[in-house]
């Protein structure tokens, strides 16, 4: 039997809420830090999809030879697609692993394999399509389809699931390192493909304070476009870490203004905008180095390979704290080091 489901297919998507959800009728699965990949076998030919419905495949050749090593010969399965190092989730492999060079990314994969982590089947072994059963039933069969084909957990493995309350809030309470939240799916709906009708997302939003260091203008303006944080490490070095640009356009003058009577170098003594960066962009060498006098208390969602990976939102000046306080014993604990669910 021919597979009945084709490339690409839209991922069904979650909401973002506040709270976890709470009744009979939620399952919960962690929300894992990687790509989100749907990977399509039908005999010899296998398809990885993104989120965005384009190919994966020749960046994961491992995944794709251990896609190849299962017993079944057609599915498709919806997980994500990470890499573990050291015993904690790298997205800054993954990014890596987006190259043109067929050669470079062979050289990573041997360095660091991928792993996908699987949480629905969306089309079973005689390649039938499952979207239109209940996640209830889904479940069912991915497990049955895992003790089958899953057995060494080399390469692809089985997400955790639950409907127990008590158990995502634990894994709530582990969020940020190798997790970036708790999913809570209505478990008796069907897959809502490239809907977000019946799965919910919920994130972790935390502070920290961080130091000003430098500043970039806006493309093309000479009004400020963003502020550089900074975080002091134990020999006094302050290292880059992120940045934040939620400002009001009416408070950007201002905000110019007073960075620019704050110029000043070197701005940063450890890690800078300027230096060796996989987050470096076409723009990571125009900034202005300021002194390290203005704290701010910024919240963000999650802190990987020393910095935010997103900009942060600030939530308040801090006039009363001094710049050496903010260290980064503030956020190192958030890069969590454990692979026990998996």
């Amino acid at each position: 039997m021919a597979l009945s489901l084709k490339p690409p297919l839209p991922p069904m998507e979650a909401r973002s809420v506040d709270e976890i959800p709470v009744g009979d009728g939620w399952h919960y699965e962690p929300k894992w830090d990687g790509f989100r990949c749907i990977a399509f076998r039908d005999g010899d030919k296998i398809f990885l999809q993104s989120k965005a419905g384009q190919p994966l495949a020749r960046y994961f050749p491992d995944v794709v030879a251990q896609i190849q090593k299962l017993k079944a010969r057609r599915f498709v399965l919806d997980g994500e697609l990470v890499i573990p190092i050291g015993g904690a989730l790298s997205f800054d492999e993954l990014q890596l692993r987006l190259h043109p060079a067929a050669a470079r990314v062979q050289k990573l994969a041997a360095a660091h394999p991928a792993l996908l982590v699987v949480f629905d089947l969306l089309a079973d072994s005689a390649g039938k399509s499952l979207l239109a059963l209940p996640l209830r039933e889904r479940r069912k069969k991915l497990e049955a389809f895992a003790r089958e084909n899953l057995k060494t957990k080399r390469g692809i493995r089985l997400s955790p699931a639950t409907t127990k309350l008590i158990t995502a809030k634990k894994w709530f309470d582990k969020v940020g390192g190798n997790l970036d939240g708790v999913i809570a799916k209505q478990i008796n709906a069907p897959y809502a493909s490239g809907e977000r009708t019946a799965m919910v997302k919920v994130k972790q939003i935390r502070s920290a304070d961080c130091v000003v260091g430098g500043f970039r203008y806006a493309t093309g303006s000479r009004l400020l476009g963003s502020l550089l944080l900074g975080l002091y490490d134990d020999a006094g070095l302050l290292h880059h870490v992120g940045f934040t640009s939620a400002f009001k356009t009416s408070e950007r003058g201002e905000l110019t203004r007073k960075f620019e009577a704050l110029k000043k170098k070197p701005g940063f003594t450890g890690n800078a905008p300027g230096g060796p960066s996989r987050w470096s962009t076409e723009r990571t060498g125009e900034w202005e180095p300021v002194d390290p006098k203005t704290v701010v208390e910024v919240t963000y969602n999650h802190f990987t390979g020393d910095r935010f990976r997103h900009g942060t939102k600030i939530l308040r000046w801090r006039r009363d704290k001094a710049p050496r306080q903010c260290t980064m014993d503030q956020v190192a604990h958030r890069e969590g080091k454990s692979l026990a669910l998996l």
